[in-house]
């Protein structure tokens, strides 16, 4: 049972509830009878086997407490004999390291006595060494005293080249310092030999290289390096290594892989790597690459390919140089750019020049094949001055005398002379030429090439292209009394204008304002574009104001021809009336193309204010029209008729203000039918109660029926 009880309380987690749970059952289960599924509850054999297992436990509880004690007691001796231990390495450390601080002091004494030892080696090698080395070169030098060739096995033997490079370089020192006369022949003679020797190293160090032998173009370097002639050993080596290299069609894609496969040989080969790598590229700038952008640019006769090509080769270059920066190139942190610069100098002091002189072609060509497909030949229009002063006369005495002055009117079918495809092309040239200027253009001078660009742009765009077709749309309009339904295209113009100008304004903030934000001529370009803008939309509000009053024109034209006193005064006083009369039909209907024409062509702000306008006019140009008849019973049926058409039709224009001037107009025309003992009710109803009591009186003696039935006395 202990075993059990150990295998329980040794399960981990333990639980208590558990344990007991399991031993009650354990109980009930041995008082139940066999193959019972019900348990039979002893409470007294219940309580003794809590008794017995709470013993059990206690004499389990005891063992446990022993078996610790002895372990803890182990543990303890365990303790002491590690501590034991620790104390005995602990002498021998410090005996090991007074050991080791003896044995440094000895080393310490002994290094100082080789030192000194050395020292006085030195002091006693040097002098004799120096002599040994004077008396070389002194007989060497002698031999170049003798005359006839020299027999020397350093000189006349090749495998000793770098002995015999050591001591004429130094000979060719000392023949410096002779003086001139008897020497004339010996200096001669160590200055021939030397430039031999030279010619002879920088031959072997070319073979070297062909050979892949670094050892040896190494030494040979290391040889050259105390020699005047070392930077042709420098040049040899650039030649060899850029030899049959940056010769394919992009040249820029090779630069970099030839200068990281040069670059390792020349750590091994040179002891002045830095410099040479800077003269590596110096070389690759000023012979492959200027030849190479020389050949590209050459050709200035099509502006477009050349500035194309100059833009792609300095984009391609600066990119080359940001690459060429992981090299160590020396000191100078501008070489690169310095490098740039001198390559493209000539070509980026005639930039501005070719750029605009390209834009007023490329500007010109765009705008005149729009203009040939067309079948267009420009005009030269001049507004303003005795032109308008003509316009003026033409509407003012034109109106009053029922008369058309001046020529007429040339009507080109509808056509506004605008087109997006010419707006998006030439913005999309002139953002290629900003993004030209900002990369081609020095930091000073890019703001005033940005402006001058946008100069042409805006000359061509806004002068030469919108403002012309507004001028023409101006001159299609006609004035003075309009009896045909005029042309009403310069809706269009207002509104293919206004996108244009969106499309200016877009570019203006995106591409043209980072280049000037930080100048005076920010400010500058901000005021001429709202000069520009300005002057534009005053042409376009003279329009709209000359269209409206074109229009308007028409429709009184037609109520003048079509509309007959017996419409609202017909013989028969008796008559039904059912219809709208002709007249109102005609500007009914001649409206409702006007404004859907208006719909299709404006829109948001533009449209509303159109329309209101338009509504206005309209309205006034009913009203006087419809004062100007007498009204009997029946014809102020038909005119009522025709007024709630003319509602129905400015209903379309969904403007309340215009609405709500026809249905006061509509309420007015029931004063001309209604009985003479309702008219004062209706007057002062809500609906006319704001109205000016002299237009209540001036349209009620309209009716035919004033006089008669005394109604003047109705408003008082």
């Amino acid at each position: 049972m202990l075993n059990q009880y150990i295998q329980e309380l040794e399960q981990d987690p333990f639980d208590g509830e558990e344990f007991v749970e399991r031993l009650a059952w354990r109980v009930n289960a041995s008082v139940s009878a066999p193959g019972s599924s019900d348990s039979v509850f002893n409470p007294d054999l219940l309580h003794e086997a809590f008794t017995q297992a709470i013993k059990d436990l206690q004499i389990l509880d005891e063992r446990t407490a022993k078996k610790c004690e002895r372990m803890e007691a182990a543990v303890r001796e365990e303790e002491v004999r590690y501590w034991h231990n620790i104390a005995q390495l602990l002498e021998h450390n410090k005996e090991a390291f007074q050991s080791f601080q003896d044995l440094d002091s000895h080393i310490n004494s002994v290094a100082t006595k080789v030192v000194h030892l050395g020292d006085q080696l030195e002091s006693v090698n040097t002098p004799r060494s120096r002599a040994v080395e004077a008396q070389r070169l002194m007989d060497h030098f002698r031999e170049f005293l003798l005359s006839g060739p020299l027999v020397s096995e350093v000189f006349t033997d090749k495998s000793k080249i770098y002995e015999a490079a050591d001591v004429i370089q130094k000979l060719h020192l000392i023949a410096q310092e002779l003086p001139s006369g008897k020497f004339e022949t010996a200096k001669a003679k160590i200055a021939e030999k030397y430039d031999e020797i030279e010619r002879s190293l920088i031959m072997e160090f070319v073979k070297a290289h062909r050979a892949g032998d670094k050892d040896r173009m190494k030494e040979i370097a290391s040889t050259l390096s105390h020699f005047k002639g070392y930077s042709q050993c420098i040049d040899a080596f650039i030649e060899e290594a850029q030899h049959g290299s940056l010769r394919s069609r992009d040249m820029y894609q090779e630069v970099v892989p030839l200068c990281r496969r040069s670059e390792v040989l020349i750590r091994e080969v040179f002891t002045n790597p830095d410099q040479v790598m800077g003269k590596f590229v110096l070389n690759i700038f000023q012979r492959q690459l200027l030849e190479y952008i020389q050949m590209k640019l050459e050709n200035k006769t099509l502006l477009e390919l050349y500035l194309k090509n100059l833009h792609e080769l300095y984009c391609q270059t600066v990119k080359l140089c940001t690459d060429l920066q992981t090299f160590n190139l020396g000191n100078d942190s501008q070489f690169l750019s310095k490098l740039t610069k001198s390559i493209f100098q000539r070509h980026l002091n005639s930039y501005i020049s070719i750029e605009t002189r390209f834009l007023k072609e490329k500007f010109g060509l765009i705008l005149s094949r729009y203009y040939e497909n067309k079948g267009h030949q420009k005009k030269n229009i001049q507004s303003g001055g005795i032109n308008d002063f003509r316009r003026n006369i033409q509407d003012v005495i034109g109106t009053k005398a029922n008369i058309n002055i001046g020529p007429a009117v040339e009507n080109y079918g509808g056509e506004t002379f605008l087109s997006e495809e010419v707006a998006i092309s030439l913005l999309q040239e002139t953002k290629q030429a900003f993004k030209r200027c900002q990369m081609l253009s020095s930091q000073s001078d890019v703001h005033n090439n940005a402006v001058q660009i946008f100069d042409l742009l805006a000359k061509a765009l806004l002068n030469e292209h919108v403002d012309y077709a507004i001028e023409l749309g101006l001159q299609v309009i006609p004035g003075g009394e309009v009896r045909t339904p005029p042309e009403v295209s310069f809706f269009e113009v207002v509104h293919q204008s206004s996108s244009m100008m969106n499309l200016l304004d877009k570019l203006f903030s995106d591409t043209l304002v980072p280049l000037v934000i930080s100048t005076p001529k920010h400010g500058d370009c901000l005021q001429k574009k709202k000069q520009l803008g300005s002057t534009l939309e005053q042409k376009l509000d003279l329009g709209l104001d000359r269209t409206l009053s074109a229009i308007v024109s028409y429709v009184r034209h037609v109520l003048t021809v079509e509309q007959k006193r017996t419409d609202f005064k017909p013989e028969d006083d008796d008559m039904l009336i059912t219809n709208v009369t002709v007249a109102c039909q005609r500007v009914v209907r001649y409206i409702n193309l006007v404004v859907e024409r208006i719909r299709d062509s404006l829109d948001g702000h533009n449209l509303e204010s159109v329309l209101l306008e338009l509504g206005l006019r309209f309205h006034r140009t009913i009203f006087d029209h419809l004062m100007k008849f007498e009204y009997s019973a029946t014809g102020a049926m038909a005119v009522i008729c025709d007024v709630n058409e003319y509602r129905k039709c400015v209903a379309n224009f969904k403007i309340p203000q215009v609405n709500s001037l026809f249905d006061t107009l509509h309420t007015l025309c029931k004063l001309l039918q209604v009985t003479p003992e309702n008219l004062k009710m209706v007057c002062f109803g809500d609906q006319l109660s704001g109205l000016d009591r002299n237009v209540l009186a001036n349209f009620i003696q309209l009716r035919a029926d004033y006089k008669t039935a005394k109604l003047g006395n109705q408003l008082k």
